[in-house]
């Protein structure tokens, strides 16, 4: 597996696997708006504009799955169907965690719909721990949607 900064050609692969990714852990968590709003083309929009934030997994060639960091926010972190239980999703995670504490911050957070269990246990699995329920503002291009959400947090730093 190779981890590197995403490139403008890997917007389309991001886009496929963020948007499975998306449909695996909110369709039925989140309001039934930002469903709508999250179409096919919305992850293609928002792959291609994220490409700065966004560092991929290449498994054979292959984007096997990405995360994006802002600051001390790990704002995405989806690994393909096909790569499920390999490990990727840990590289992955621990690659977030390291760019948030080379970024000055002491800690990181992330967001988690209180439905996506699989994504929940995943995190406590791996160190985070749930700081709370917080709402969510998830912007689509109509404007924004409130999404309750529970707060993660892990210290990456001292």
């Amino acid at each position: 597996m190779e981890l590197r900064a995403a490139e403008p050609e890997d917007a389309p692969a991001v886009a496929a696997v963020w948007a499975a990714g998306w449909r695996d852990g909110h369709v039925g968590h989140v309001p039934e708006a930002l469903v709508r709003a999250r179409t096919e083309r919305s992850f293609g929009v928002r792959a291609g504009e994220r490409v700065a934030d966004t560092t991929v997994a290449v498994v054979d060639g292959v984007v096997a799955g990405f995360v994006m960091v802002v600051a001390e926010e790990v704002e995405q972190v989806y690994v393909g169907t096909s790569f499920r239980g390999s490990g990727v999703a840990g590289v992955l995670l621990a690659e977030a965690e390291r760019l948030v504490a080379a970024g000055g911050h002491d800690s990181a957070w992330l967001a988690v719909v209180p439905g996506n269990a699989r994504a929940r246990r995943f995190y406590e699995r791996s160190g985070w721990v749930d700081a709370g329920a917080f709402d969510y503002e998830a912007a689509h291009e109509d404007g924004a949607v409130v999404v309750p959400c529970r707060r993660y947090t892990k210290r990456v730093a001292g």
